[in-house]
């Protein structure tokens, strides 16, 4: 509220409240002083079931109060709490102070553990069983809706438990890619492979390196183009190179699907995942200790704390 750039919009949040509060308050004047004791016993015209009539009654006394308690109940809310335009209350409150008030309690109450944790190397925290509980629940409130709540993936969001890392499995990497993020590219080149026929010649040699079927006389075709277009980040053997975040291509797993008609839309349209940097989310304490538990994910030691 105290961002606004012009007046006009502070007035254009106070003018409607404050007048919908007296229009409310008039309102319930009238209706319940404009009925006379006289009037009472007339009807309003409405007849249910022959002669079941509606009377001119005032409103009950009950109703009345407990509209004029909400009434002033909103009042006394504009007046302690931000609600009018750019003015904050009586209070001084705002969601952000609230927050923050929040994060200092939690940080005063887990700070000292998580920097316990933060002064030890990651393999051996990794080796706390208590470390990696509260790994796992950073891991389910910040990582789950990307990776999955058992950390095994999905489409396009790498599985944290196979030992198959596209940037490095080791501590550091792994504590770095949670840091600073990663951003893997991989281009287009259906228009350089001359087509959809070059795209399929190019999919059946990479299935050939992974070991699956594919037809020889494509898979020859592919090879020649992939020397030409894909051997400097994927390497002559496939294998990948883990420094550019290119893929092995030859274990058989695939980051968006390995059917036939995923590794070909890899292949013409390219890819473009994120992972997004958390140092100034979580902090590199947080971080560490979620290293440690996505480390322990694939060398079996998580399933000690089941």
């Amino acid at each position: 509220m105290a961002d606004f750039t012009s007046s006009f919009w502070n007035w254009y949040i106070i003018i409607p409240t404050v007048a919908g509060i007296i229009a409310c308050f008039l309102l319930i004047r009238w209706l319940s002083t404009a009925i006379k004791p006289e009037d009472q016993t007339k009807t309003m015209g409405h007849v249910w079931d022959e002669d079941l009539e509606e009377l001119n009654n005032p409103l009950p006394r009950w109703w009345l109060n407990m509209f004029y308690i909400t009434l002033f109940f909103g009042i006394g809310y504009l007046v302690l709490y931000p609600g009018l335009g750019s003015f904050s209350g009586m209070l001084g409150w705002t969601s952000l102070g609230q927050y923050q008030e929040e994060m200092d309690k939690a940080d005063s109450k887990y700070g000292p553990l998580f920097s316990k944790y933060a002064a030890m190397d990651i393999i051996d925290v990794a080796d706390d069983a208590e470390a990696r509980r509260m790994g796992e629940r950073l891991f389910v409130n910040y990582c789950a809706t990307c990776h999955g709540s058992d950390a095994r993936g999905a489409r396009g969001f790498p599985n944290l438990r196979d030992n198959v890392w596209q940037y490095g499995g080791d501590p550091a990497t792994i504590e770095q890619t949670i840091l600073n993020g990663r951003s893997g590219v991989m281009p287009s080149w259906q228009e350089a492979l001359g087509g959809e026929a070059g795209v399929a010649d190019m999919t059946e040699y990479v299935f050939s390196l992974s070991g699956r079927k594919a037809d020889a006389e494509a898979v020859q075709r592919g090879q020649e183009k992939y020397e030409m277009l894909c051997v400097a980040c994927h390497g002559p053997d496939g294998t990948g190179n883990q420094a550019l975040g290119a893929p092995n291509l030859t274990d058989n797993v695939w980051l968006y699907g390995g059917s036939r008609k995923r590794v070909m839309e890899s292949i013409a349209i390219g890819r473009n995942g994120v992972m997004p940097s958390n140092r100034e989310f979580l902090g590199e304490d947080k971080v560490h200790l979620l290293a440690a538990y996505v480390y322990s994910l694939s060398t079996g030691q998580e399933s000690e704390t089941e």
